[in-house]
Order: C-alpha cells, then sequence, then structure tokens
C-alpha cells in the first residue's frame, strides 16, 4: 500500500510503496475514507525541538486522526464487521496499568498513540485494537469523522471530569484558534457558556472563532501588556471562570492565569516547544486556580459525548466550517505548506492516491 512515512530524524516524510498492515485476532483493518493534519503531525513534519525528544521510532507511518471502512475483522472481535464506518481513538492503552484499572485509560501508563509510538494512519490501510476503533453512522460525512478526535480533545479541556461544575453562565476564554481551540469555542457556547473571549493573531481563525460563536476576539500581537486587562474589563472586572489554553505560545501560560478569577479552573492542552517560566505563586496558589493537564480523551466518555454534539444539525455546520481545505492524502505536503502559510485552519486528507 502507499503511506507517508517519517524516513529519518529531520524535516519532511515521504511517500512509499509499504507492506499492507494485517490484523491480530483483537483488531480490524480500515480502509481509510478521510484522515487530518493535527498540530502534532506538523511539529512532527517540522521536527521541532518537542518532536525531536518525544518521536523514538523511525521510520514510521505518520498520522492519527482517521475515519475508514473495515474491511477484515481478526478472530475475537465481536463488536464490528465488515463494512462499517469508524473513527479512530488514537491512544491505545494496554488494559491492566493503574491507570486503565482506575478509569484513566487515556493516560495509559504504557500509551502507545498512533502516527507517535507507531505507525500511524496516513496510509491506504491502518490497523486498530478493536477497542479503539468507534462506530459511526454511516450518513457521517468522513472528513467530519475523522476530526471527532480533535473534537474530543476540546470536550475533554472543557469538561475534564464528570464532576466538574458545568459551563452554562459562564465566561471562558480560549488562547489559540487553532482547530481545537476552534472546536471548543463551539463546544462552550453549545453547552451554556455566557461568553466566550478567543485569542488569536491569524486573520482566517480570527474571523473563524467569530462564525464558532466567540462574542470577542482580541489580538495579543496588537493587545500587547493589556491583554489581561481587556480580558477582566468584558468579564466585568472579575476574569474568566474557564480557561484553556490551546496556543503553545509561551505568552499565553501566564495569561490564561492572569485573566483567571479567583478560584477559577484552566486547561492546558497547547504544546510548548520548550520550558516555559511561570510564578506558580501568583499565578495558582494565591488565585486558588484549579489546573487541569490535558492529554487525549477520556475513554470513552467523551466520546458518547461527541457522539451526542453531533447529533445536531446545527453543530455539525460549525464543525465542518473549520474544514478550510480538502486535499488528496497524496498531497500532503500540500496541506503541511498550507497550514504552515497560515491560510488553513483544518486540513482534511481525502483518501484518494
Amino acid at each position: 500500500m502507499q503511506a507517508f512515512v517519517k524516513t529519518h530524524r529531520g524535516p519532511g516524510g515521504e511517500l512509499e510503496k509499504v507492506p499492507d498492515p494485517r490484523p491480530t485476532e483483537d483488531e480490524v483493518l480500515v480502509a481509510a475514507r478521510a484522515a487530518s493534519v493535527c498540530g502534532t503531525d506538523v511539529h512532527i513534519w517540522e521536527w521541532n525541538e518537542w518532536a525531536q525528544s518525544r518521536i523514538k521510532r523511525v521510520p514510521m507511518i505518520l498520522g492519527h486522526e482517521l475515519s475508514g471502512e473495515v474491511v477484515e475483522v481478526g478472530a475475537r472481535v465481536k463488536s464490528l464487521a465488515v463494512g462499517d464506518h469508524v473513527s479512530a481513538e488514537t491512544h491505545i492503552a494496554d488494559g491492566t496499568c493503574y491507570q486503565c484499572r482506575t478509569g484513566k485509560m487515556h493516560i495509559c501508563e504504557n500509551v502507545q498513540v498512533l502516527g507517535v509510538d507507531r505507525d500511524g494512519v496516513f496510509a491506504e490501510y491502518a490497523v486498530l485494537p478493536e477497542t479503539n476503533a468507534w462506530k459511526n453512522d454511516p450518513a457521517l460525512d468522513p472528513s467530519l469523522a475523522s476530526i471527532q478526535e480533535p473534537l474530543g480533545n476540546a470536550v475533554h479541556a472543557l469538561l475534564p471530569e464528570d464532576n466538574v461544575e458545568d459551563l452554562a453562565g459562564k465566561n471562558v476564554l480560549v488562547t489559540g484558534c487553532g482547530p481545537i481551540g476552534l472546536l471548543a469555542i463551539a463546544v462552550a457556547k453549545t453547552f451554556g457558556a455566557s461568553s466566550v473571549i478567543a485569542t488569536e493573531v491569524n486573520r482566517v481563525r480570527s474571523d473563524l472563532a467569530h462564525l464558532m460563536g466567540a462574542d470577542l476576539v482580541l489580538n495579543p500581537q496588537t493587545e500587547g501588556a493589556n491583554l489581561a486587562e481587556r480580558i477582566r474589563e468584558a468579564t466585568g472586572g472579575y476574569g474568566v471562570d474557564v480557561a484553556t489554553e490551546m496556543s503553545g505560545h509561551p505568552s499565553s501560560l501566564p495569561l490564561v492565569f492572569e485573566a483567571l478569577r479567583l478560584g477559577g479552573r484552566v486547561s492546558l492542552l497547547g504544546l510548548f516547544d520548550r520550558p516555559v517560566p511561570l510564578n506558580v505563586d501568583d499565578a495558582i496558589i494565591f488565585r486558588a486556580a484549579r489546573v487541569y493537564g490535558i492529554f487525549g480523551r477520556r475513554m470513552f466518555a467523551t466520546w458518547y459525548t461527541v457522539k451526542g454534539l453531533l447529533a445536531s444539525p446545527s453543530f455539525r455546520d460549525k464543525m465542518a466550517r473549520i474544514i478550510t481545505h480538502r486535499v488528496p492524502i497524496s498531497e500532503l505536503p500540500r496541506a503541511m505548506e498550507l497550514i504552515h502559510s497560515s491560510e488553513a485552519a483544518k486540513v482534511s486528507l481525502l483518501a484518494k492516491w
């Protein structure tokens, strides 16, 4: 089959012929219908500092966001059949460690992430454990089906635990309007946030933030040192109740705490290339802030929430708006360039070789 492979420890990747994967008795073979490019894929493609320290296996097939059709099932697979339409939960857990056995599979001690720790999905076919293949409505647009995974990240960032307070009537801050940030805006408004404030420097993404429902979009470059004060002014002087950091930009880490009301909560999802300084006393301790690190989705509670969101035509319409470009998966380098040049928000990769 054809696949995009990280062939060396450096920038880029190559379209190569590789052996067809074969499912084990607990796995399914999925023919790709659509994939999509994540920020993590961009980091690995560009080979930034994070990728250099995180990626241990090369060569490796890239990518992790996938939707497709099951074409073969292993002998022990019971919940899926040939012809089913599925998406990939990208965190493959061992099922036996302490985290898995206490309801936290997404932070499995031995987790393997598709396209990071093991072969990914930018290929004609991919193998998924039965547990990781989420069954979809066949009528769901494959491009939308492939971005359920990042939608799940947005849901998890806003609702990190079952017992966390809801968003109804709350003021929410989203720093960074990449695809997950944009989805977070739509999720926050759907769950009843009274206002959503976003920060973004890119004009394309700022415009999309408004379309997702943001009440105020601020440009950190033009606001400068006044950014936190502008956010507090927009919330009656108190600050936001919930802040989600999606950008991975060093200046955004102190900002989410400066803009937070006393006793508010913060979710950190954006990946920073290198260590970022933070005054913990002022940012967290004296502010009595609750801080969540967001890695993946709660397996599989978040997926059921995502399924409910996708049942709404209006939410699907919003979700589709963030897909600014659809290109054949064989043109992955062009997709990366669209993202690098800031022309694109989310790029969907269509299964055309």
